[in-house]
Parts: structure tokens; sequence; C-alpha cells
């Protein structure tokens, strides 16, 4: 990686160097994200949410960010609560990622020497570590926290995907392992996340490429559709954050959830679905999303071929 933005630095036509870390970081989450993937069918099958039986819509999916979309909050720091009740770090630095994380909400912007300082300490504080460590420490803090905070109506849209036989997958800058314990208790494929480089099983305390967030999201996207042969044009992405604009901007159908101001905005002017659970008032809606209709079309034609074949 170093080698490859040295080459950057010296070519003015090509691409920025925040291009080329974003890129690294939506292959190596794709890598990711199949490689554990493949390990949990390995484990113990497929969720029991598709099921042996559902018909299977092979070219359509379902991307969901996590933060305020699928999860009340940050995931991050709701990790983070749980590791520092643990031990593994002092409360001081509990609230500077809190801290971090509420001045990002507010002003809906990242502020690059905010992130630099946390992608640093985060990654001091895991150098060394099994990354099997990580997973485990995941699973018992989803089930003290997280549990709890998981939106029921985001998860009745995951769940409308999941029932229509097309994939689901999470997509966030919390580092894959961990979003990976989220999407396997909520019963979908899997998580698209921040890869932090590992030798042997330990985390050597760099990142792939960078934190999974903007373009990097969009090209993990992208790369995932093309390695699993989605049809983007058939395919649904959530998202309350302006910042996931080119993931939303990628897929045939956007929906917005939770929306900041931002993304309120653009949501309105591209005539994207809005749905906002954090209060009783009627969000605006534009009917079932397509690729919900797509997809129930693909599983009943699915099935009518599986007849076909029976008979």
């Amino acid at each position: 990686m170093q080698d490859q933005l040295a080459r950057i630095s010296r070519s003015p036509f090509g691409p920025s160097e925040e291009e080329v870390r974003a890129n690294l970081a939506g292959e190596a989450s794709a890598d990711a994200a199949l490689s554990l993937h493949d390990a949990e069918i390995a484990a113990g099958g497929p969720p029991e949410s598709l099921g042996p039986e559902a018909p299977r819509d092979l070219t359509a999916a379902a991307f969901f960010d996590v933060d305020n979309t699928m999860v009340q909050g940050a995931s991050i720091v709701h990790f983070a609560r749980g590791l520092a009740a643990r031990k593994y770090f002092k409360t001081s630095d509990l609230v500077d990622v809190a801290w971090k994380q509420v001045k990002f909400r507010v002003t809906g912007k990242e502020n690059s020497t905010d992130m630099a300082a946390g992608r640093e300490k985060a990654l001091a504080f895991i150098a060394g570590r099994p990354t099997a460590e990580l997973a485990a420490l995941g699973e018992e803090i989803y089930d003290e926290i997280i549990a709890d905070k998981i939106w029921p109506g985001t998860r009745a849209l995951a769940q409308m995907h999941l029932d229509a036989g097309q994939q689901v997958w999470l997509v966030t800058a919390t580092p894959v392992e961990l979003a990976q314990v989220i999407a396997k208790r909520l019963g979908l494929t899997g998580a698209l996340g921040t890869v932090a480089e590992s030798v042997d099983g330990k985390f050597t305390g760099r990142l792939v490429g960078d934190i999974l967030h903007g373009l990097g999201k969009a090209h993990a996207v992208r790369t995932l559709a093309i390695r699993e042969g989605l049809n983007l044009k058939r395919c649904t992405a959530y998202s309350d954050s302006h910042n996931d604009v080119p993931m939303l901007s990628l897929v045939g159908t956007a929906v917005a959830i939770n929306p900041d101001s931002d993304l309120r905005e653009v949501a309105k002017n591209r005539s994207w679905e809005i749905r906002d659970f954090r209060t009783g008032r009627k969000a605006a809606k534009i009917g079932v999303p397509t690729a919900l209709a797509l997809g129930a079309a693909g599983g009943a034609v699915a099935a009518a071929i599986t007849r076909r074949r029976e008979h």
C-alpha cells in the first residue's frame, strides 16, 4: 500500500491519496466480508432467515449503514463501553471517543484531525492482539449492550429483503470483525467494515487502506456486487448520513433512514424514500422500495422455475 501511495504523490494526474486509500479500504472490506461469510457458512450453514426452501434472488441485495440506521447511536461507542467495562482502556478514552462522535453527529462533518487521532489510538490498542479475541468480545458486548439498540423498523426492512431471497449486508466504518457479529446476530448475510491488517491471526496495528466511510463504502459495495454477480440497479441501500450519498447513489433504490438534515434535503431533491423511526411523525414514503418489488417478482419467478423443473 505504501508503494502505491508513494507513486501517487509523484503523479499530479492520478487519483488522490484519499481516493486510493478509499479504494484499498473498499476492496479489503469486500475480501474480508466474503471470507467471514464463507467461514460462517462452513461453520454452521446459512442463516435460518434465508432457509433452504426460500427461492433465491441472485442479482439483488440490500446494503444497510449501521450507526443510527440499524443501531441507535454509534456502534463503535457501544463496543468501546463494553471494552472499558472490561478494563481494556481508560474511561477517559471512552469519553474522548463519545465526544468525537457527538461533534460528528452535530456538524455532520468528519474532522481529519479527530479521525487520525482516533485511528492511531484504536490501532495502538489492538496491535498484537488476536483477531479472534476481538470477535469474541464483540459477541459478549453485542448481547449486553447493542441487542436492545436495534431499530425495529430497520430490522423489519432487512427481514423483508431476506424474505424476498436477497442478500443483506451491513456497511460500516466499525471494524469488520465487530460488524460481522451484528450481522450474524441479526441473521443477515454479512458485513462490510473497516479492515485492520493482521498477520498469523494477530493485528499488526495498521489499517488496510483507511477507515471505511464515504467513497470507501461505495467502492466496497461495488466490489462486492461484481464478485457476487449483483445488478446494482436492482439493489437497495439505506443510510442516515449524507456522507453515504456515494453509496446511496450506486444503487437503483436509495432510502434515507432517520436522515440528517443534509441527507433529507438530498433525498427530497432526488425523490428518494424517507423513513424516520426516531419519532411518531409520518415519514415521507414512496411505496414499497423498488428493489423489494423486484425481489418479490424475482422470487416468484424462481419458485415457478423450480416447480416446472420438479414436474
